[in-house]
């Protein structure tokens, strides 16, 4: 591939190639679009999940708080938003709230909504093809010996930089579907352990994201009876990620947040392969429709969703074609070439996308827990950095004073006590 080139006809790339912090802003956002789902698809992705509710009330106690409804909960952050003020010395217009996903049940992040979900939708169909499940039956039947030895015969296979893998390794393990996750270089050592904790196979690959999906994909391929879960352009995970703006539209509502023309409600979302981001961003566009928008944030040293969207080459281009290293502390963001789905979809859906040093992201991860006592993984602090940078754009284009900012929280429940305090100890350095 031509860089130069490259370079020439998409100015940005050239800020991209330099690891320069940037905002680029959608020139097609709003636009009119054919989308390959909709609105009714979103709906049923929320009532399968309802269907399984008793299910993990029998198979995860832990979600019996929430009657087997797998949820983060909608924290207003006012001393974080004066520390932000203080810290990046901007005001800024509105209220800040954080979707708490690294407390989500099961994986502790965004991933139990979409990896769970197509695990699920997996399961229901061998278990309702069988003649063993129908729909009005009590799902919590589904942890029971017969449909182990059901979900036994078969296989699901996924590959991951950690939290995606997490999610579905555990749940298809419980269910008792032979799980195997592909796990690239960039996977913490702990999620590895974890996994196999839970009686999932872990294959582990010196090469990048996509060397272990590439792979993975292909193994699957030889064998009729494994399901392989594609993190590069699977609706399903999609739709998963997407029921988490219905819920969200609940807890607005809850605490009286107003979603309007003149109270308008604005998300950042950490972008690694970009099917989670995605997903949620076309919830909230089905939900709240113009009143919403979604802001990406990506390591500067490796942005492969602006990267295709801004050249609009999306999957068929990756961050090492222009020569980035790919190297981030955000291991879940670790991804060099976008989703094939997400790219197409969030054409006229999303709105901007920004991108930080690992400095900042680990500075918002100490600051966080200091100021407000929350725990979250370095990756889930990227909105902060979305936050900060894309509001000048924003700012010209919206009524600001009343705005709600949600910073979407994508991992952290279940980072050991040692590899966070590591992650602490750098972040308050750069604090200081």
């Amino acid at each position: 591939m031509d860089i130069t080139a490259l370079q020439q006809t998409y100015p940005i790339v050239k800020d991209l190639v330099a690891e320069k912090e940037t905002v680029w802003v959608n020139p097609d956002y709003g636009k009119p679009a054919t989308l390959a789902t909709t609105r009714a698809d979103l709906f049923d992705a929320a009532a399968r999940l309802r269907r399984f509710a008793p299910y993990f009330v029998s198979a995860f106690p832990e979600t019996a708080e929430t009657d087997g409804i797998l949820e983060s909960p909608l924290l207003r952050l006012k001393i974080m938003q004066t520390a932000l003020n203080w810290r990046d010395d901007y005001q800024l217009p509105g209220k800040l709230y954080l979707k708490a996903d690294n407390e989500l049940p099961i994986s502790g992040s965004i991933k139990s909504r979409g990896g769970i979900y197509e695990v699920l939708k997996i399961a229901e169909e061998l278990a309702l093809a069988s003649g063993q499940l129908v729909y009005m039956d009590d799902y919590a039947k589904l942890n029971t010996p017969a449909f182990h030895d059901l979900f036994s015969h078969y296989g699901i296979a996924v590959g991951s930089t950690g939290n995606l893998g997490l999610s579905i390794g555990i749940v298809a393990a419980k269910l008792g579907f032979h799980a195997t996750v592909h796990m690239s270089r960039d996977a913490k050592q702990w999620k590895k352990d974890l996994l196999r904790e839970k009686g999932v196979t872990v294959v582990e690959y010196a090469g990048s994201f996509t060397t272990a999906i590439t792979t993975g994909r292909q193994q699957a391929a030889q064998d009729p009876s494994v399901f392989f879960i594609d993190d590069e352009g699977s609706k399903d995970l999609y739709l998963g990620y997407a029921v988490a703006a219905i819920r969200l539209q609940k807890q607005l509502a809850d605490q009286a947040i107003r979603v309007d023309a003149t109270h308008p409600l604005f998300v950042y979302l950490p972008a690694g392969v970009g099917g989670s981001p995605a997903g949620v961003t076309f919830g909230l566009k089905m939900i709240f429709g113009a009143n919403a928008h979604a802001i990406f944030a990506e390591p500067t040293h490796i942005p492969s969703v602006l990267l295709g969207m801004a050249t609009g080459l999306n999957e068929k281009i990756s961050v090492y074609d222009i020569g980035l290293d790919g190297l981030t502390e955000a291991d879940g963001l670790a991804v060099g070439r976008p989703s094939r789905l997400a790219g197409h979809e969030m054409r006229t859906l999303l709105d901007a996308i920004t991108t930080f040093d690992d400095e900042r992201i680990m500075a918002y991860t100490a600051l966080l827990k200091d100021r407000q006592d929350i725990k979250v993984e370095p990756s889930a602090s990227a909105g902060f950095a979305a936050l900060h940078d894309a509001q000048a754009v924003l700012a010209q284009r919206y009524p600001m004073r009343h705005a709600t900012h949600i910073v979407w929280a994508t991992g952290g429940m279940l980072v050991p006590a040692a590899e966070y305090a590591r992650d602490y100890a750098i972040g308050e350095e750069f604090l200081h």
